[in-house]
């Protein structure tokens, strides 16, 4: 039914309205309500109207700090009520200051934490740790969940706690989806909600469906939604033609070229509790038809993802027991989607498949050592396996043989940790942890388009060659201690205190493409700048420290308060980029402005400094919900001490107010 019911979308537009206020009323039962009914005496009959239900923009201030203050969280119906603004997860996030985005695609935009992104954060949903399987990044992992299936969301951003830490030196967001709901008798408990949403700019529309049946031990939950949107319009002309790359295809002047999308999640939930203990599988299917990107040189025209996770978790007389096993496979297809050059002479565009396999367990236990104290102790493993190939098009350089970007290329994590937390005092909390993880990568020896005998100016050939001959397996040892400390000075301030020292192994794609021919460089471009880059097997792990601290100071009756945030990371062996001279095959002696270059990653140091501010006040609190002002400020400045530049891609110094 559901699928039907999304191939026939277009119907869905022409009620808009009535699911909205459907949707309103059902997601928001439990928000603040008012209730209105005619003046009546007990004697005369009285008419009462329906139960309007108000959810004010300035629920804002739902976004909290965790007792470290370490965190901050968005709970579903904030998420929900942005999402009429946006369809990507990463944008409704940056509610949270110092929480910015990388713009991609529609749905597809990656976070940034602090000058960091992509790799560089950890991404759990329902604990799965997802990984963008693009030599573009273009499935992220935060485009895998529609916001209205989010429950909740944590952001840590800087000094993590070890226990949500790993392979990461930026920070981790933590999504969950709703727990499952359970009758409290035999009798069956039955539940759903729907909604949609619609955007006149672009023509953005999409719905939402999820239904629940359940008794007392056993419930069964399915969750469905798509989004759609066409190209959108710009605030005015920007430019002065409306010709595209394709021939015959035109765009108004101010329309924004490649930014439409379509996408498609559906999810089945079984869930089977008896007493303490709760057994949960999911199955999670996601199809994006299309989506575009402006800032890229290709367009996603196809992505699937197949998902099954297993999680257990148990209440016991010493604490708390989660053990979890996953699965994920995605099939991945990038070509000129219709706002691009499609024909070059006889090859038809680029064809890009990537396919990729992870095997995931975690078992957790949560140990009450005594009544302010507790030990929360893990183990991890996870296997991942990534094939990126583009077919060959045409009979010229993008031929005779499939170019074979990474070939079985592997990743396997498996870490330990200990995180211990303990009330020293009414004023005094801490927590001390540590992490290791021994991370192994490797790939198999590659080919391009060419075979012996071609036109070797594209070197493809010789880039084969010394990729092949190389030593493409290794083993790094990286270690997460994190310290972290809060003082409550008095009823209305507090003092955190955080440091860490992290380590990061670069991506598959950071170590394991190989060609310097600019075409296929610039394929291989996470950033979206038109650059090329490519690989280096010889990277070595990034490895972060990091000092922050945090001022929390509220009113007496938290009508205001005001956070602030400055922060300091030394990162040695960074992930940057030196120019490349194709060849000669070395760096360049030479640095080349103003063009598109090809950029080999190396490692170089870097330190990243800033601080974040946040603050709000209440203006009014009545029957029609919660009236606040609430605002940020967010500085970063990020520096390669090596070449004495400035880091790329850093939000400036930005701030808002809602």
């Amino acid at each position: 039914m559901l699928s039907s019911s999304i191939n026939a979308v277009p119907i869905l537009k022409l009620s808009v309205l009535a699911l909205s206020l459907l949707h309103i009323s059902s997601a928001y039962a439990d928000s603040t309500t008012v209730k209105a009914h005619m003046p009546t005496t007990d004697d005369e009959p009285h008419i009462q109207l329906p139960e309007i239900v108000v959810y004010a923009t300035a629920a804002d201030k739902r976004s909290s700090t965790n007792a470290l203050g370490t965190a901050a969280t968005l709970d579903q119906k904030l998420l929900n009520s942005k999402q009429v603004a946006s369809s990507d997860t990463a944008t409704i996030l940056t509610k949270i200051p110092g929480l910015n985005v990388q713009s991609a695609g529609g749905i597809s935009n990656l976070p940034v934490m602090r000058g960091l992104a992509d790799n560089r954060l950890r991404i759990l949903v329902d604990g799965v740790d997802s990984i963008a399987s693009c030599p573009n990044s273009m499935n992220s992992p935060l485009s895998y969940i529609a916001p209205s299936a989010i429950d909740k969301t944590t952001v840590y951003a800087g000094v993590t706690p070890v226990s949500v830490g790993g392979n990461s030196i930026g920070g981790t967001i933590v999504v969950e989806t709703a727990e499952p709901m359970f009758s409290t008798d035999s009798e069956i408990l039955t539940s759903g909600e729907i909604g949609t949403f619609y955007r006149s700019n672009g023509d953005a529309y999409g719905a939402n469906l999820s239904t629940t049946a359940a008794n007392d031990q056993l419930s069964l939950t399915y969750k469905g939604s798509f989004a759609q949107a066409d190209n959108y319009k710009a605030g005015g002309d920007f430019k002065s033609y409306t010709e595209t790359g394709n021939a015959g295809k035109t765009l108004a002047k101010d329309e924004v070229g490649s930014t439409a999308y379509e996408s498609k999640n559906q999810s089945v939930d079984v869930a089977y509790k008896n007493g303490n203990h709760l057994l949960q599988g999911t199955y999670l299917w996601q199809n994006v038809p299309k989506e575009l990107y402006p800032n890229q040189r290709m367009d996603m025209l196809d992505n699937q993802l197949d998902r099954i996770n297993l999680r257990y978790k148990s209440e016991l007389n010493w604490g708390q027991l989660e053990a979890q096993a996953y699965h994920e496979d995605v099939d991945h297809y990038m070509n000129f989607g219709e706002d691009k050059q499609f024909l070059y002479g006889n090859a038809k565009g680029m064809p890009m498949y990537t396919s990729s396999e992870t095997i995931g367990a975690n078992l957790k236990g949560i140990i009450d050592l005594t009544n302010q104290s507790t030990l929360n102790i893990g183990a991890e493993y996870q296997d991942y396996t990534l094939n990126d190939t583009w077919a060959a098009s045409g009979d010229g350089m993008m031929s005779p043989n499939d170019f074979q970007n990474i070939n079985n290329g592997q990743r396997q994590r498996i870490g330990i940790y200990g995180e211990w937390e303990k009330d020293i005092s009414s004023d005094w909390i801490t927590q001390l942890g540590a992490r290791y993880e021994n991370v192994r990568t490797s790939a198999d020896e590659v080919h391009g388009y060419q075979i012996d005998g071609q036109n070797n100016m594209t070197n493809q050939l010789r880039d084969s060659a010394n990729f092949n001959a190389s030593d493409r397996q290794t083993t790094d040892n990286n270690f997460d201690i994190t310290a972290l400390a809060r003082y409550d000075i008095d009823s209305q301030k507090n003092l955190a205190l955080g440091l860490s020292h992290k380590e990061r192994t670069p991506s598959l794609y950071e170590r394991y493409t190989w060609s310097t021919w600019k075409m296929a460089a610039i394929m291989n471009n996470t950033v979206g700048d038109g650059n090329g880059y490519f690989g280096n097997p010889n990277l070595r792990p990034e490895k972060s420290n990091t000092l922050s601290a945090t001022l929390d100071w509220r009113g007496a009756d938290d009508s205001w308060g005001i956070k602030a945030t400055p922060y300091y990371s030394k990162i040695d062996d960074y992930v940057d980029v030196v120019q490349w001279n194709p060849m000669a095959n070395t760096a360049a002696s030479t640095q080349t402005a103003n063009q598109y270059n090809v950029l080999r990653y190396t490692n170089q140091d870097a330190e990243i400094y800033g601080m974040d501010i946040s603050a709000n006040r209440q203006l009014a609190a009545n029957a029609w919900g919660y009236w606040d002002i609430v605002g940020s400020l967010s500085y970063t400045k990020g520096k390669n001490k090596d070449s004495g530049s400035d880091l790329y891609n850093i939000m400036p110094f930005n701030g808002s107010v809602a």
